[in-house]
């Protein structure tokens, strides 16, 4: 098979494939039309997209000619993607016929072009019709483009995040490519797993570098846990990525699902976006073997750590060392506290960001020493292991003492009877806050003042009494994104009287 004719995609959900040729086709057609359209480099476009080939094309034409991508989530209501394309500035908006076809395209006024993938919806022009008579050669002088994703908006509004362009033209590799490959071991007979959401950063970024960097990308349009252990037995998956709540979900899968598939196949193993449940990661390491290999960083991409496998079963609960900027830890008066101490996580000497459009959100990332921040609390060890407690915008205060949702979560995730939870502060006269643990229940029928309490002293038998819940709700789902972040904000406002 010649290189042209390798595969460069596979959809796991409907088993299509699409080779590097057709791809590297489609996207110089992608990219001809939108430099026809006028647009330039550092110009910006928005992608409204659900996992697809289609998304893999519009990107890397896009990144052809030096534009911007925003992809926006597809769990984002009309109002929410208009703000985000208006705000980004973007020039052209593609969308999925499903996404579009309930959301008039007089909304997107601000954007000159407006295209749809799939079937005709008014409006917007169909993209399949408009590429059929572009040419498919390479751009002239082509030059790297960028991501610039959206912050979650846990407060206020989303922001972009806006990074400089690479200065390499297209026939080099970006730096960030250059060290996903170097550092995660990623090359052309890369066999990657995608099971979670391309709007996301991380997901899209590492599987548009091994594309980039001559590999086949394998994706799920949505994650289930047994398609994805049946992904990596069949393609003989190489490299993955998994979010913990991914872990959980294959973990709780039954032993005779779980062991009639090969995973034999994985060289290496990431994980990212949460802190992961020390039981948890045992049992994956024990399963999957020592390839499990966690990063901590976000889409600001102002530093970053790593940690082994080997490293982490000596460390465990840690999320490693800084191999990225270098790492700080701040207390409430901005100063510098001492190893072990808990306090604000922030890298200095790391690349520098902007929010766009947010000046004062930008100043707010950043100390006065010039160090920049995820929003994290945590602590570093003696040797320079960083783990992390939980968002400060999370943390508990109850009767002037500090409490960490994220260590009664670990503890309680793998509840037999629990198949997910999020502890949260709720109102007490006396000290403030006080914990409550809400419950969404593997049965939610089984709901139950006794099984409340039994969650309750289960957390007592392990923990710190002023750590545990005083009280439960069972609701019947929690709400997480796609790739298995936890919506807190959601779950806790209503306790305050807060609209979400």
């Amino acid at each position: 098979m010649s290189e042209a004719q390798k595969v460069a995609l596979h959809n796991a959900t409907t088993g299509e494939r699409m080779s590097r040729e057709v791809l590297e086709a489609r996207a110089n057609r992608i990219a001809n039309l939108l430099r026809t359209k006028g647009l330039k480099t550092g110009d910006h476009i928005a992608i409204w997209m659900r996992n697809s080939f289609d998304f893999f094309a519009v990107v890397r034409g896009a990144m052809r000619i030096g534009l911007y991508i925003t992809p926006i989530s597809t769990h984002l209501n009309p109002e929410e993607t208009q703000y985000i394309v208006e705000d980004c500035g973007a020039r052209c908006l593609i969308g999925d016929s499903a996404l579009l076809e309930n959301c008039p395209s007089e909304r997107f006024s601000r954007a000159p072009l407006l295209y749809v993938i799939g079937a005709n919806v008014a409006g917007y022009e169909r993209l399949e019709e408009i590429i059929s008579t572009v040419s498919d050669a390479v751009p002239d002088a082509p030059v790297h483009g960028a991501f610039m994703f959206y912050s979650s908006g846990t407060t206020g509004r989303p922001k972009g995040i806006k990074a400089s362009l690479p200065t390499q033209d297209f026939s080099e590799t970006p730096p960030s490519v250059a060290a996903t490959g170097g550092g995660f071991g990623m090359g052309p007979a890369t066999i990657y797993l995608n099971p979670a959401p391309l709007y996301h950063a991380a997901p899209a970024t590492f599987s548009t570098s091994v594309i980039e960097l001559g590999g086949t990308v394998v994706f799920l349009e949505k994650f289930d846990a047994e398609l994805t252990l049946k992904a990596i037995d069949q393609y003989k998956i190489t490299h993955a990525q998994f979010v913990p709540t991914m872990f959980v979900r294959m973990l709780k899968l039954p032993e005779a699902v779980r062991t009639q598939y090969d995973v034999s196949s994985l060289a290496l193993v990431i994980h990212a976006a949460a802190p992961c449940p020390v039981d948890v990661k045992h049992r994956m390491i024990e399963w999957f073997g020592p390839v499990i290999v966690e990063y901590y960083s976000g889409s600001e991409a102002i530093g970053s750590t790593v940690i082994s496998s080997e490293e982490w079963l000596k460390y465990p609960g840690s999320v490693g060392r800084a191999v990225l900027g270098e790492l700080h830890i701040l207390g409430d008066d901005g100063e510098e506290l001492p190893t072990g101490e808990i306090g604000m996580v922030y890298f200095g000497n790391g690349p520098q960001f902007e929010y766009h459009n947010a000046k004062e959100k930008t100043a707010g990332a950043y100390s006065k020493q010039g160090w920049a921040t995820l929003g994290d609390v945590g602590y570093v060890n003696e040797d320079g292991y960083l783990y992390l407690a939980d968002r400060k915008d999370f943390m508990i205060l109850s009767g002037g003492v500090n409490i960490y949702p994220q260590e009664i979560e670990d503890l309680l995730t793998m509840h037999p009877d629990i198949h997910d939870v999020a502890v949260i502060g709720v109102p007490n006269e006396d000290f403030g806050e006080e914990v409550k643990a809400v419950v969404q229940l593997n049965n939610h029928d089984a709901a139950s003042s006794d099984l409340a309490e039994q969650i309750i002293e289960h957390c007592r038998q392990h923990l710190s009494t002023v750590k545990c819940p005083r009280s439960v709700d069972f609701v019947e789902t929690l709400p997480r994104t796609e790739t298995g972040k936890l919506q807190k904000k959601k779950v806790r406002d209503p306790y305050w009287g807060r609209d979400t």
